[in-house]
């Protein structure tokens, strides 16, 4: 099973995927579970605004829309993922853009592993998680 990378309606050059592919299966694995199919979906504000209205019925911005198509154990989905506001998040939190995306694309993984964060105890652990994992991923400029 894989991780694939698109873009929509922005560019993105995206260089390390197969660390990346390696640190998603080892957060997978880590967490019990097995890598089925996920797709990351870079795209623009714009782009996710229009799938945020269609498919949650949500009129915001958002950095990340997370599909999820898990069978049992076998965690799959879609990561839709906004780089202008990754960006922009990156800025307002004086972080580097990629950190940014590294740890957006870690909360969607979470998410298909069944993180929720809609409570602020769940935001709390989905927090704990995502610096637990970003900080198993030698690409992270610390």
């Amino acid at each position: 099973m894989a991780v694939r990378y698109y873009t929509e309606d922005c560019r993105l050059t995206f260089d390390h995927r197969r660390v990346v592919n390696r640190w998603i299966a080892e957060t997978i694995a880590s967490e019990g579970r097995r890598r089925g199919e996920i797709a990351v979906i870079f795209c623009s504000d714009d782009y996710l605004l229009d799938m945020n209205r269609k498919h949650l019925n949500h009129n915001y911005y958002t950095d990340i829309i997370t599909f999820d198509y898990d069978e049992g154990t076998v965690v799959s989905g879609d990561l839709f993922i906004s780089v202008d506001r990754v960006r922009d998040n990156a800025r307002q939190y004086g972080v580097d853009f990629r950190n940014e995306l590294y740890r957006v694309i870690i909360h969607g993984v979470l998410h298909l592993c069944g993180y929720p964060d809609k409570s602020p105890e769940e935001e709390k652990i989905m927090r704990q998680k995502e610096d637990f994992y970003l900080n198993k991923l030698p690409l992270i400029s610390k």
